[in-house]
């Protein structure tokens, strides 16, 4: 078995894994919209809104990473008595992977960043917060909830940013239990202090976090392992993963290992939430009981997702697996993708100001009629999605005896062909709840169809897309090649 093929299959481990993280919870709104003036009050853009979002930030990024990596989180965390607390705690609650202890503080402001984009450029960053520490009883409760979710962890995850959990007495007493449990402790450190952190067993400063925490050098292989070696020394660490952006990353230990890791990116979209990605991914690693190693390689493939992604996304486990095996797959395998990491692909393409298309069918025994509905459909969009029947559909639609090709082959042959640029399988009769959640821009089907009769015409003009009809080539069918095949049998 080569590395990476043990590294895709140490993805499968992380699976349900109980990962505990503490720290501190934060809003993420974000705010899109265009510009298509400048204000006449002072030289700046005016920002027309189209639409805003909110998400888990802060620790509960590496939440929702953990989430997407299969693992089973628990989550302790602060909020306030306010809106903002509210919402944190709803978008905590979707997720029933999620083991959720939040703790309401009144009066505590909830951190809010809210970002504004016009196309796919951030214009600017609006924070809200408190840093003042926690009352000693809200500390106190933060604390047996985190002693006891503990015990029942693989691994534990400070994510401190510094907004008033993570005090040096809570992150001293954390640590201190974890180890008496033997428990990994993976630690996302803020602040130039990381003797707070001594006994942890690694920290995942970025460069500038490191500098700031040694005021050494940083630049270049030989200066990062000097400065980490220094903080190992004088602050009692395991380890140390530092985060180098398009220098990838390194890992230096207590025990006087050394590895650089090239960094795993593509395309450098947003870097927002990497960090947070990292952590998760160590963390869920070493929980699984992965190496550090293996844990950093893992990290660095899921890191280089991320910032080829907008906002503070995360990694998804089944992205993590193709990251790891991009050398050996072919371009037609890398399209197809679940639901999930489809939506946030055209969400991608969408920013960059590219027309989606959308089709869909069963396409087994692909034929001549099929390649013209798909080189049509890419006529009248810059990206491709196509939408597969799973065999268990097809079985429905078309009777026990298809699909004649089972759902990865047809994936496989569709997923080489020059105008398909995503494919994605779905379980259901219809690809409504598919449309749905993609909202292209455009809905083609061949000319068989009527519009009122194509499924999900009304979601795409609903919001302002269209449907397009495309001409069919007579003759042309997969049941019509079935009878042929079956009377030359006969």
């Amino acid at each position: 078995m080569t590395e990476l093929s043990a590294l895709a299959d140490r993805v499968g481990l992380l699976r349900d894994t109980p990962v505990l993280c503490v720290g501190d919870a934060m809003l993420d709104r974000f705010v899109y919209g265009s510009v298509d003036r400048v204000s006449p009050e002072a030289p700046i853009p005016v920002l027309f809104i189209e639409r805003e979002t909110a998400m888990l930030g802060g620790a509960g990024n590496v939440v929702r990473n953990l989430v997407a990596l299969g693992a089973a989180p628990a989550f302790v965390a602060v909020v306030g008595d306010d809106p903002a607390g509210r919402e944190v705690t709803r978008l905590v609650g979707e997720h029933g992977e999620i083991d959720p202890c939040i703790v309401v503080e009144p009066g505590r402001q909830t951190t809010i960043k809210t970002r504004f984009f016009a196309s796919h450029q951030q214009l600017l960053r609006a924070d809200r917060e408190s840093r003042v520490a926690v009352g000693d009883s809200i500390r106190d409760q933060l604390l047996n909830r985190a002693e006891r979710l503990l015990a029942k962890a693989g691994a534990m995850v400070l994510s401190d940013y510094g907004k008033g959990v993570l005090s040096p007495t809570v992150v001293g007493r954390l640590i201190r239990r974890a180890r008496e449990l033997g428990k990994p402790v993976v630690i996302d450190p803020k602040g130039a202090d990381y003797s707070i952190y001594s006994g942890a067993t690694v920290v995942t400063p970025n460069r500038k976090e490191l500098h700031e925490a040694t005021g050494m050098d940083v630049e270049g292989d030989e200066a990062v392992v000097r400065a980490a070696r220094h903080l190992i020394d004088t602050c009692s660490l395991g380890a140390v993963l530092v985060t180098r952006s398009q220098d990838g990353m390194t890992l230096v230990t207590v025990d006087g290992e050394v590895h650089h890791l090239a960094a795993e990116a593509r395309e450098v979209f947003d870097v927002s939430g990497a960090g947070d990605t990292v952590v998760a991914t160590l963390a869920a690693a070493v929980a699984s009981g992965a190496s550090l190693l293996e844990g950093a390689h893992l990290a660095n493939a899921a890191a280089g997702i991320v910032v080829g992604k907008v906002g503070t996304a995360v990694a998804y486990a089944e992205e993590v697996v193709a990251a790891l095996h991009h050398d050996d797959l072919t371009a037609g395998d890398s399209k197809i993708v679940p639901l999930v990491s489809a939506v946030e692909i055209v969400d991608r393409w969408r920013r960059k100001g590219h027309k989606v298309g959308f089709t869909n069918g069963c396409f087994d025994l692909l034929h001549p009629g099929h390649v013209s509905l798909l080189t049509q459909a890419k006529a009248a969009c810059d990206r491709l999605v196509v939408g597969l029947n799973s065999d268990a559909s097809v079985q429905r639609l078309k009777g026990p005896t298809r699909p004649v090709q089972s759902e990865a082959s047809r994936a496989t042959v569709l997923s080489s062909l020059a105008p398909v640029d995503l494919v994605v399988i779905f379980g259901e009769d219809t690809p409504r709840a598919t449309i749905e959640a993609l909202r292209p821009d455009v809905l083609v089907k061949g000319a068989d169809y009527t519009i009122d009769k194509v499924v999900g015409a009304d979601l795409v003009h609903g919001w302002g897309g269209r449907v397009v009809l495309a001409d069919l080539i007579d003759g042309q069918s997969t049941t019509n090649t079935i009878r042929k095949l079956n009377g030359a049998a006969g």
